[in-house]
């Protein structure tokens, strides 16, 4: 039998999550549906070749930041991107080395501000994304950075399998997906390494949509001021000609590729 000992137990103050962010911003097209609210969190596991955001890569280089911050600041835009058809996005970085952050800040997203919701990520930790924080996720965006698992590692520095793990599991758990590749020519532009990961992608039943993204050296100016070099400072981007074929590629296994 329980006793009543008259004792109260102080719940205290209701927990404040933080976590590194580099920066937020508004975008449309190119992080999800409509207008975004994009959050980009600092640190990455990986050492793209071709990053475009090196700023991002270290988690020091983010400012510690509360989910309340960050969710009064996306609230500020509420009616214009729900009038866009838009929502939120958390991007980085790698939105997963921050696992409780990012789930705080996507469960806020959608259940407060009643914003559609977007996670663009490697895969690469996609263990760390636990069901619940999936759970209010409406789409992701996934970056199969290449089929050939030697040539994989040469532009990641990292492991594939973990990529395509988690693909798996997004299709078991039947979540959208938005596919990106990002064609390097010379690199990742081989017809065979573009078949596979339109054939792996074709057999998900869950991707809506592929991007094929031209690289660009738009982040040489940032490697610049962070006093490191940029590996592929002499790598061609690709012609519009090579682009139409790598997307016919992805159109040829029945997916809808930009």
């Amino acid at each position: 039998m329980a006793v009543d000992l008259g004792i109260t137990i102080p719940l205290g103050p209701p927990r404040t999550v933080t976590g590194s962010v580099h920066s937020w911003d508004l975008s449309t097209g190119v992080d999800g549906p409509g207008t975004r609210f994009v959050t980009f969190l600092a640190g990455c596991p990986l050492n793209c070749l071709y990053c475009h955001n090196p700023d991002t890569m270290k988690m020091r280089n983010g400012k510690r930041t509360s989910a309340d911050e960050v969710v009064a600041e996306a609230a500020k835009y509420t009616t214009f991107i729900r009038a866009s058809g838009g929502g939120a996005t958390i991007s980085g970085g790698e939105p997963l080395l921050q696992p409780v952050f990012a789930g705080e800040l996507f469960h806020r997203f959608k259940h407060e501000l009643g914003l559609h919701t977007a996670l663009d990520t490697s895969g690469f930790l996609g263990t760390r994304a636990t069901d619940a924080l999936l759970a209010d996720v409406d789409l992701v965006l996934l970056d199969i950075k290449s089929w050939d698992r030697e040539l994989y590692r040469r532009v990641t520095g990292r492991q594939l399998d973990p990529t395509l793990d988690f693909a798996r599991r997004l299709a078991d758990l039947g979540k959208e997906v938005w596919v990106r590749f990002v064609l390097v020519p010379g690199l990742t532009d081989p017809v065979e390494n573009v078949e596979g990961v339109a054939g792996f992608a074709a057999s998900l039943g869950n991707v809506s949509r592929v991007d094929v993204l031209p690289f660009h050296k738009l982040g040489t100016a940032k490697y610049e001021a962070l006093g490191q070099d940029f590996a592929l400072a002499d790598t061609p981007t690709p012609t519009p000609e090579q682009v139409t074929t790598a997307r016919a590629v992805f159109t040829g296994h029945g997916l809808n590729a930009i």
